[in-house]
């Protein structure tokens, strides 16, 4: 009946609410930079909501030299990372590529409790290491040619009500 999912402990989507990317990026620092265009804020109706983040983003390294990283933040808090990383990189996805054609979805599902009525701000954020490039939504080589794609990146963000 009706009741069936709040029986099941289920919530209702109350908002979705998506951001794309369908141009490229790149960048060779070191630290995190946001992905420009994949940056969503959401006023969640109760504190009690859950906050559905799926992310799917298209980035590489440069080609059989490095990976490449991304994270998921809410405002300026990461969230979505990895723990006990000692000194390795604390991300919520990475990619490396063996082929000047490759690239590599990061993809990250994460359910958060923003515990807020406040606008909140997700975003995706990318890194290299300093020293080789990393790539939104295209390859490392990137030819003009109908050998090599571009791709697209999103960030949807659900409020689940509780």
């Amino acid at each position: 009946g009706d009741n069936a999912w709040a029986a099941a402990g289920g919530g209702k989507v109350l908002q979705v609410l998506q951001a794309t990317k369908t141009d490229t990026q790149t960048t060779t620092t070191a630290g995190w930079v946001d992905v420009t265009g994949l940056s969503i804020a959401i006023t969640p109706a109760a504190t009690s909501s859950k906050i559905l983040v799926t992310s799917t983003v298209l980035c590489i390294g440069t080609v059989g030299a490095a990976g490449a990283w991304t994270n998921i933040v809410r405002d300026s808090t990461e969230i979505a990372i990895a723990t006990s990383v000692s000194s390795r990189i604390a991300a919520s996805a990475m990619g490396y590529a063996p082929d000047g054609g490759d690239t590599r979805h990061h993809s990250t599902v994460w359910l958060d409790s923003p515990s807020t009525t406040s606008e909140t701000t997700y975003k995706v954020q990318f890194s290299a290491n300093g020293t080789y490039t990393a790539y939104i939504n295209r390859s490392a080589a990137d030819t003009d040619n109908s050998s090599y794609a571009r791709g697209v990146s999103t960030i949807t963000v659900m409020e689940i009500g509780v």
